[in-house]
């Protein structure tokens, strides 16, 4: 198999400009969403990662593979810490909740532009939702996912949040993709905002929101401030690549996506049904209007 080495262009008459925005006359103060952009230095970081092959298709499954070690890794070491105990069982879960899904979302670059690479990509996910129904209705049993992933040790328990986790990231690969801001509203608000607002709320959690006694303000801070700041370090990754271009609107529409994220989260009735059904739900009928 004929194989390639990866390389970077970067246009000849491109140079640094060590100036910041900020100091210019005519500079307002969103200016430094310039900061974020890829400007003159916008390299061609491939957007189809053949540095390993010369055919797409190859390159893809390699892409398959490398991204499914990553979440299998990560699996894999949080179901060992579980076994051991290093970690509460709750904090153990959200470990694996926040990590998981930010990671693998780091991974997209390497697949293929398009639907290939986006159903690729989706696979990933897919083949988990089949662990989960299979483990959830006792069919497989797991003992190790289960102490990972669920409340209680309950294997029924993976038929409602993890497997809605799965569906997410699913949905969000093979649906909108990393071209979309969704996207990355969708599954930075559920991994990154859904699982500070448990970790930060039992650490810190006293004063109580007057409509839902379970959740707490600083809690729902976290979620707000986490699921916006782990969207924008997604924006800025991807628009390196030349994806998306980042730009004030689409900082502000994460923040708005974040805020409403956490107001629904932060409801008794999100709790009744799952956050992780409820908080992508949101960002994506928000995300169809601020994006």
């Amino acid at each position: 198999m004929a194989l390639a080495f990866a390389f970077f262009t970067i246009p000849p008459n491109s140079t640094p400009n060590p100036r910041c925005p900020l100091r210019k006359k005519d500079c307002y103060c969103f200016s430094f969403i310039q900061l974020l952009k890829p400007t003159p230095r916008r390299r061609r970081l491939r957007r189809e990662l053949t540095m390993l092959s010369d055919s797409v298709l190859v390159s893809d499954l390699i892409a398959e593979g490398l991204s499914g070690g990553v979440a299998l890794s990560l699996l894999k070491l949080w179901e060992h810490t579980a076994r051991r105990g290093v970690f509460d069982q709750k904090l153990n879960r959200k470990l694996v909740h926040i990590t998981v899904g930010l990671a693998f979302m780091l991974c997209w670059p390497m697949f293929s532009s398009g639907c290939q690479g986006a159903l690729f990509a989706a696979l990933i996910p897919a083949v988990n939702i089949i662990k989960m129904l299979l483990t959830g209705l006792g069919i497989w049993k797991d003992d190790a996912t289960v102490m990972s992933m669920t409340r209680y040790g309950d294997y029924r328990e993976l038929l409602k949040g993890p497997l809605y986790y799965a569906a997410t990231i699913t949905f969000a690969s093979a649906v909108y993709w990393r071209t979309s801001p969704i996207a990355i509203a969708a599954v930075c608000n559920m991994c990154a905002g859904d699982g500070m607002a448990d970790i930060v709320g039992r650490r810190f959690g006293g004063r109580k929101l007057p409509y839902n006694q379970n959740k707490s303000i600083n809690g729902s801070i976290a979620m707000a401030s986490a699921g916006f700041l782990a969207s924008l370090g997604i924006m800025m990754y991807y628009a390196s690549f030349g994806f998306m271009k980042a730009s004030m609107k689409m900082v502000i529409g994460f923040l708005v996506v974040s805020v409403a994220a956490a107001l629904v989260e932060s409801h008794p009735l999100s709790t009744a049904l799952d956050d992780n059904l409820t908080v992508p739900l949101t960002a994506v009928l928000v995300g169809c209007f601020v994006f």
